[in-house]
This record gives C-alpha cells, structure tokens and sequence, in this order.
C-alpha cells in the first residue's frame, strides 16, 4: 500500500479503479464529491490523490499514486474535486459523476469500510452492494418479463454458480440492473451473449480484487 492510511488512500484507490471499471473505461471527465471523514481529511491523507489513481486504472502499491493528479492531467483526465452532505451513509464515502469520449456517463457511490476494503452501494440510481471480493456481472436492461431468466439460463449453460444476486429498476417498464455475484469467472463469450438479448444495453464483469 502507498499512502498513510487504508481507508483514505488504498480504500480510495480502490474505489475510484470501480468506478473506472463499470463506466468501461478511463474517464475524460470526473466530478469527484466528498463526504464526512473523506471531506474533513481528504487532503491530508493523500485522498484526492488516491482517488485520481484509481480512476487511471492505478492499483493501491502504485509508486506514482502521489503523482496521480499530474498524471491525470497528462492523459487528458479532468477531475473536479467538491465536498457535500451524502446523507446517511459512511463517513468515508464518496461519489463519482463520470463521463468519457464515448457518449457514455454513469454515476458510482461508494464507501471506503476500513483496512483497504470497499463497498459501492449505488450506480446511477440504482442501489447495489458490491465489494470486489467475488467476480460480479453488472447488467443494465430493460425492465421486461425474462430478461433476468435469459440471463440466468446464460450463466447456468457457462457452469458460473450464482452466489448472490440483487435487481434494482427505475419503476415498471423503464430501465433495470442486475447485479449478480459468482463463484466463477463469467467467460467473456458469455458476456457476448448477453449481449445479444435485445433488452439488454450493457453487461460487465467486475474480477474479485486478489485475481487483478
């Protein structure tokens, strides 16, 4: 670990590598918005830093995480740093507004919980319980009867037991995620075919954070 403390800075690098992670990519542009202990210690604790790093795609014993904020202006990464009132959630919680050149934008809560480890509990609106301690299928769909069984019937044809799963929608008809935790890798051709049920608008899969 690089940094003087687990929870405000490999925590923090963790988080911001999630949140790079479900947006599918490094970001152009990221509001980074700070809660509780993350706003008050932020600075002092290298938090800011640490978040950048991870948004480069960094891993928490990265030498160059002090230099994450020079280094994301190297690559064309703009990052706005702001604090606010999250409401009840974790002192060391904290919320990305992201976007890339692609047209793609997703929102990501998360919570840096003690010792390195983290917990992101909203994407968008959605709220989910991820943790990186298990590889995790993310699926953006719409909310249509079989989507979840079609998804499943994939999984089940790949030998991936499931070993939690939780689905979220916006209300009835809209958009939905499914948010499914695996004792198995999910093959990538698996993925592929996800892809391939008109309802669905986006899967990825999150590997556990010792197998990165």
């Amino acid at each position: 670990m690089v940094g003087p403390s687990s929870s405000h800075t490999a925590g923090a690098v963790r988080l911001g590598k999630m949140a790079r992670t479900i947006l599918g990519g490094m970001p152009e542009r990221a509001q980074v918005i700070l809660h509780g202990s993350f706003a008050q210690t932020g600075k002092g604790h290298g938090t800011y830093e640490a978040l950048a790093a991870g948004l480069l795609g960094l891993n928490p014993d990265n030498e160059r995480i002090p230099e994450a904020l020079s280094l994301a202006a190297a690559q064309g990464l703009k990052v706005e740093f702001r604090t606010a009132d999250l409401g009840d959630v974790h002192p060391n919680t904290v919320k990305f507004i992201l976007t890339d050149g692609q047209e793609r934008n997703v929102e990501v809560t998360g919570s840096s919980i003690g010792g390195g480890r983290i917990r992101i509990e909203r994407v968008n609106e959605f709220p989910v319980e991820i943790t990186g301690d298990y590889p995790a299928l993310i699926v953006l769909h719409q909310d249509l009867p079989g989507v979840v069984a079609q998804v499943t019937s994939l999984l089940a044809a790949a030998q991936v037991n499931i070993a939690q799963m939780r689905v979220a929608r916006e209300k009835k008809g809209a958009q939905a995620l499914m948010v499914v935790e695996t004792d198995q890798r999910v093959a990538p051709a698996a993925v592929e075919l996800m892809h391939k049920v008109p309802a669905v608008l986006r899967a990825l899969v999150i590997e556990p954070w010792q197998e990165r």
